[in-house]
C-alpha cells in the first residue's frame, strides 16, 4: 500500500503552532536538536514550507518544542499527590522515583536544551528552565517540610541534594540510572554510608 502523508485540516495559528510543536517532542527525544524541518512537517503532516508559517525558524520551533517537553507540571502534580500522612521516608522514596523517571525520560532533551542555550546564547530560554527547577525544587521541598525538624539540614536544603543526586545519577560520567533505587537514594540521603554500632 502507498504510503500516503497524512493530513490535517486547516488550523488556527496558534492551533497550528501546538500541532508542530507536539510533532517535535517526540523527534527530539529521537534526534536531539539535529533534525530537519522535513522530518517536522512529516511527523506533523503539513507542507514544509508551513512551519515557516507560524515560526520564523526552526531553531524557534525545536526552543518551543523543548521547553514544551520540559515543563515540569506533571511531576508537579504527582508530587503534590504524595500522601503527607506516609513517614518520611517513605514519602521521600516516592518523591526520588518520581524526580528520577523525569530525569531519565528527558536526559536526552536536556542535552538538546543546552545544546541550543550554548549555541543561540539563548537566555530567555535559560531562564524559563531556572524557573522550571525553581517550581520543581518548591515541589520536592513541600513533600519534606513537615518533617523539617526530624533533619540536621533545613527541607530546602535536603530537596536540593536529593535533586543533585538524581541529576548527576541521571547525566553524570559515574550515574547509573538503570540501576537507580529510590531506596537507596533515601537511605544515603538520610542515613549516609557510616556503619554505626548495633547497626546490622
Amino acid at each position: 500500500m502507498e504510503n500516503r502523508r497524512r493530513r490535517v485540516p486547516a488550523l488556527a495559528p496558534e492551533e497550528r503552532r501546538e500541532a508542530l510543536v507536539a510533532a517535535t517532542i517526540p523527534l527530539l527525544h529521537e534526534h536531539g536538536v539535529d533534525l530537519s524541518t522535513r522530518q517536522i512537517a512529516q511527523a506533523a503532516g503539513v507542507a514544509e514550507g508551513t512551519i515557516f508559517g507560524v515560526f520564523e525558524t526552526k531553531t524557534a520551533l525545536v526552543v518551543c518544542a523543548v521547553i514544551k517537553a520540559l515543563d515540569p507540571q506533571p511531576t508537579i502534580d504527582a508530587l503534590n499527590q504524595v500522601d503527607r500522612g506516609l513517614p518520611l521516608r517513605e514519602r521521600l522514596v516516592r518523591a526520588t522515583e518520581l524526580v528520577h523517571a523525569r530525569f531519565a525520560g528527558n536526559a536526552q532533551l536536556m542535552g538538546a536544551a543546552r545544546k541550543l542555550i550554548i549555541a543561540g546564547k539563548d537566555g530567555e530560554t535559560a531562564a524559563r528552565l531556572a524557573t522550571n527547577r525553581e517550581r520543581l525544587h518548591a515541589a520536592l521541598t513541600d513533600v519534606i517540610a513537615a518533617d523539617g525538624a526530624q533533619l540536621r539540614r533545613p527541607p530546602a536544603a535536603v530537596a536540593s541534594l536529593l535533586l543533585l543526586f538524581c541529576g548527576a545519577n541521571t547525566y553524570g560520567p559515574f550515574g547509573d540510572p538503570d540501576g537507580f533505587s529510590g531506596e537507596d537514594t533515601v537511605s544515603l540521603l538520610l542515613d549516609g554510608l557510616l556503619i554505626r554500632r548495633g547497626t546490622p
